[in-house]
């Protein structure tokens, strides 16, 4: 069997960053959600937040965890199989990733101590505090990832110098421009949009299930509205900002605009493809469902706008894949704005919620961990062959690995991914379980007691 190393490296990449997403997705807005849970808790006193905060916290933590370790593995594979982008432009990769753990890693490691175990040992100003410089930090190291990936799809700021071997190395000409290069704001306000959709439907998500199983206490339900309408709030605003991401990206890399419209040839007035099936060999759309007008009226706001067709391109990313993540994205956010609006209407209305809606809820849990993957995807893929847009080739920063090498960790990455997912899943449904039929420690009394420590402590000093 002839293993080509390159096609298998790129799956293991793919593989790793796909299982890895799913978890700062969860956590850069789940800090800032856990805040909210405890600024409420310090300004009513109702301790009905601090069991929110306290349940939640666990599934941070337990995100997080899992979220460092991937990380560290997709780092590692820099080095294992594509060594040569870091010796053409680690220059700049290198520092970027360097702020990112000086800033953001070391911020989060420090206070999550003190937010998870904390609360009956700090005073609560000190405990609150914490919480906010965990959010931060969640923030910060997506901002400098996001830098670090966007920079990778508009370069800017750089120039390529040979080195004494003849091999062409980026030297930084402006930082500025590096990190606020072209496409940088909208990935950034993308990314964060999407985490914020994310954390809000695992919560309505767990919550629900608690719901379902008994559990329809205070706190249960603060969690649970509060996820439905930050979700409500945020998914219009989602829309406008991949609106205006595309728009972006529509004149920085218009071949990737043409491969999620799969629009083959340069057309004014191009109509929008809801379903079709690329055809790579004849350049055309297989069994096309099309809207007149529509692809250009989004992209170019005029009805007879241009779109630029993948024939006018020398270097064409792969369509199908992008074509068919896009919509699986597209078609995700759009039931997360019926869902969570549906849910805002409940709440506005005073109404019980009917337990269809819950069991939706249920089935969403993990909708915007599916919605960034595929996001992920139209992105990573738009951008091939390109490892860095314009700059160096995917194919020329592969490493001297076989094969076989490759596709026996390839296939021990994705058995240990598999089991990991099921197992993250399975916990995070058994501690939901484990809240609410009562067993362990109850929550609540666990608040009192922090608090009557705390109280004590106030009155030693």
């Amino acid at each position: 069997m002839d293993l080509d190393p390159f096609v298998l490296s790129r799956i293991q990449f793919a593989a790793n960053i796909t299982f890895h997403i799913m978890f700062p997705s969860i956590t850069i807005a789940l800090g800032w959600i856990l805040l909210f849970f405890k600024i409420c808790h310090n300004m009513t006193k109702d301790e009905a937040w601090m069991q929110a905060y306290f349940f939640f916290t666990k599934v941070f933590a337990l995100s997080f965890a899992i979220g460092v370790v991937s990380g560290v593995t997709m780092s590692f594979q820099f080095g294992t199989n594509w060594p040569g982008f870091m010796e053409a432009v680690g220059n700049i990769a290198g520092p970027l990733l360097a702020y990112e753990v000086l800033t953001a890693f070391f911020l989060e490691a420090t206070f999550l101590g003190i937010m998870l175990f904390g609360y009956r040992r700090v005073p609560s100003w000190l405990h609150t505090l914490a919480t906010v410089l965990v959010a931060v930090g969640t923030t910060l190291s997506a901002f400098w990832i996001l830098v670090l990936n966007s920079w990778m799809h508009t370069p800017d700021g750089f120039e390529m110098i040979a080195n004494e071997n003849g091999l062409l190395q980026a030297h930084v000409t402006s930082w500025w421009e590096v990190v606020f290069n072209p496409s940088m704001p909208y990935r950034l306000v993308h990314m964060l949009l999407a985490s914020g959709l994310t954390a809000s439907f695992l919560i309505a998500g767990l919550s629900a299930f608690r719901y379902l199983r008994g559990d329809q206490s205070f706190a249960v339900r603060k969690a649970l509205c509060t996820a439905i309408m930050i979700a409500a709030f945020l998914i219009p605003l989602q829309i406008l900002a991949g609106h205006e991401h595309g728009i972006n990206t529509k004149h920085h890399q218009p071949a990737k605009i043409a491969a999620m419209e799969a629009a083959w040839e340069t057309t004014k007035g191009a109509p929008l493809v809801l379903f079709g099936l690329p055809n790579k060999e004849t350049r055309s759309n297989d069994y096309a469902i099309e809207i007149p007008y529509l692809a250009s009226l989004i992209v170019t706001h005029k009805v007879d706008g241009e779109i630029k067709g993948l024939n006018e391109f020398e270097h064409i990313p792969p369509v199908t894949p992008i074509f068919f993540s896009f919509r699986i994205m597209v078609g995700i956010g759009m039931l997360m704005l019926a869902v969570s609006w549906l849910g805002s209407y409940f709440i506005l209305r005073k109404k019980e919620f009917p337990k269809l809606y819950l069991y939706a809820l249920i089935a969403m849990t993990f909708s915007g961990c599916f919605a960034t993957i595929a996001g992920w995807y139209v992105t990573e893929i738009g951008r091939q062959p390109w490892l860095v847009q314009d700059v160096l080739l995917t194919k020329d920063a592969l490493g001297p690995v076989t094969g076989g090498m490759v596709f026996s960790t390839l296939m021990m990455y994705l058995s240990v991914y598999a089991f990991l997912t099921i197992s993250y899943v399975t916990t995070l449904f058994y501690l939901a379980k484990k809240a609410g039929d009562g067993s362990g420690r109850d929550p609540e009394k666990q608040v009192i007691e922090g608090a009557e420590r705390h109280a004590n402590m106030i009155k030693a000093d």
